[in-house]
């Protein structure tokens, strides 16, 4: 019989090596990548059936990464694997199509179970967050609620957050500088920030990027 087989996100080398042994021992670890975009290259080439993913990564975070693979009918089941006990984190990840939401401190024999959890068809959250989570659900709580952006106005916040200036993020995304320009200030003006220091802050301190 098969070993069911696991992707790999996270951009931290030394933890990723640390649980591909772990993961090795139950089951096929088909690859390990360590941001956003290849994650989505790697889930279509590689066809895993569960994808344990970290939410802060360069590039594209876990959270829109998995809501790429979801618009395109991925069925792999999704655990994300973080540093963040946070409740509200709890309610994106399974409103963008997570199945299990487990705490990088709490890796180990509960990732093994979380994984065989979802794979029956089971959700699973750390127990220590499974309580708040589902009071913050059932209230209709979602501390994400000002992070709707179009997917423009995401990729401009990575690359600003990324460092890049506007005549840069202009060339990458294939735009005018004042179009970028515009973006910038459309986003501070929906997140409530009034500088770009406090603009970078805002998805940082949510860990939906990479610091």
């Amino acid at each position: 019989m098969s070993r069911p087989k696991i992707l790999l996100a996270d951009d931290h080398t030394m933890f990723a090596q640390g649980l591909q042994s772990l993961l090795e021992e139950e089951f096929e670890l088909v690859g390990t990548v360590a941001d956003g975009q290849a994650l989505v290259e790697a889930a279509h080439r590689l066809h895993p059936d569960v994808i344990i993913v970290d939410i802060s990564m360069p590039g594209l975070n876990g959270f829109d990464a998995v809501r790429q693979l979801k618009k395109e009918d991925m069925t792999a089941k999704i655990i994300f694997l973080t540093m963040h006990a946070d409740d509200s984190l709890v309610a994106e990840a399974f409103r963008c199509g997570g199945s299990g939401y487990v705490l990088k401190q709490s890796a180990g024999e509960e990732l093994i179970a979380a994984i065989g959890q979802v794979l029956a068809g089971h959700v699973y959250v750390t127990p220590i967050l499974a309580r708040e989570s589902a009071r913050c659900e059932s209230k209709g709580m979602d501390g994400t609620q000002k992070l709707k952006l179009t997917p423009r106005q995401r990729e401009v916040l990575q690359l600003i957050i990324e460092g890049c200036t506007m005549k840069e993020i202009a060339a990458r995304l294939g735009i005018s500088t004042r179009t970028a320009e515009s973006h910038k200030y459309a986003l501070m003006d929906g997140l409530g920030v009034e500088s770009t220091a406090e603009l970078i802050q805002y998805p940082i301190k949510l860990g939906l990027t990479s610091t």
